[in-house]
C-alpha cells in the first residue's frame, strides 16, 4: 500500500517552518531529508524514523516497525500533533547520522 500525499503533506506541515527539511517521492512512498541526510521516511501513512541514539531517547516507548519487507526496522513516530517535539526529533536523527558521501561524477573542475 503506497502512503497518500494528502498524509505526507500534513507531515509537512507539522515540520513547518523548519528549515532544511524536505520530502522525496520514492515508488509510492516518501523519504524524509534534513540537511542532506536521509532521516526516515513516509511508509503506508506511518513516519518512521531511523533509530539513531537520540531518536530512541525521545521516542524510548516507540514500537519498531519496518517500512517494507526485508528492511532495517525503523522508530514509528505517531505523536505528530506535537510540531515542536516532531521538529527536535528530526534535528535529532540528522545530527546522529554522518554525512552524505558525494556521489561519483559530481565534482566539478
Amino acid at each position: 500500500m503506497a502512503s497518500s500525499r494528502e498524509y505526507m503533506e500534513y507531515v509537512r506541515e507539522q515540520l513547518a517552518p523548519a528549515e532544511g527539511i524536505s520530502f522525496r517521492a520514492m515508488m509510492g512512498e516518501y523519504l524524509l531529508i534534513c540537511g542532506g541526510k536521509t532521516v526516515g521516511g513516509i511508509y503506508d501513512d506511518r513516519l518512521l524514523v531511523k533509530p539513531t541514539e537520540r531518536a530512541r531517547r525521545l521516542l524510548p516507548d516507540a514500537p519498531e516497525e519496518t517500512p517494507y519487507p526485508g528492511a532495517k526496522p525503523m522508530l514509528l513516530a505517531d505523536n505528530l500533533d506535537d510540531r515542536e517535539a516532531l521538529r527536535e526529533l528530526v534535528y535529532a536523527v540528522a545530527g546522529d547520522l554522518p554525512a552524505p558521501k558525494k556521489r561519483r561524477g559530481t565534482e566539478r573542475g
